[in-house]
């Protein structure tokens, strides 16, 4: 299917108090379904039907799925995970001198980075006072809620 075909289907559902659409075509089939607005903030959702293929036989696959895969060790210390979705940035503003680095002595309250979520910026502070040890995040790097931030001895 067109995908400006499929982008047109997809506003006319948005805009219509049409909750569920399906289209069969020769070259496929098209559901779009409009999230409930009490769960969720979000447009209508479109799934395609996937194209199956055969898939060849991996023998490597079955010898990798045998060696058992080792755990990451935690660090040690106390772990600064981020409270929200956002972006992560080390420093007031771009040319500003990061608010903690590496072997920085911070004290519970003190700010120790800022996230960007929603075009707001949120000051993080430190829950625990100690030594950073650890920078866990680059500079503009997109965070998760409870991604780890900082470690902290």
């Amino acid at each position: 299917m067109d995908l400006r075909k499929l982008k047109t289907l997809i506003d006319l559902v948005s805009e219509s108090n049409i909750s569920e659409l399906e289209i069969t075509e020769a070259d496929g089939k098209v559901r779009i379904v409009k999230a409930d607005p009490n769960l969720v903030a979000a447009g209508p959702v479109a799934y395609a039907a996937p194209v199956l293929a055969p898939v060849a036989a991996a023998p490597v696959a079955a010898a990798a799925a045998a060696a058992p895969a080792e755990a990451p060790a935690a660090p040690a210390g106390h772990t600064v995970k981020s409270p929200m979705v956002g972006t992560f940035y080390g420093a007031a503003s771009p040319g500003a001198k990061p608010f903690v680095e590496v072997g920085s002595t911070i004290k519970e309250g003190e700010p120790i980075c800022i996230i960007e979520a929603m075009k707001i910026m949120n000051e993080i502070e430190a829950d625990k006072s100690g030594t950073v040890t650890k920078i866990l995040c680059a500079n503009g790097q997109p965070v998760e809620f409870g991604q780890p931030l900082f470690i902290i001895e």
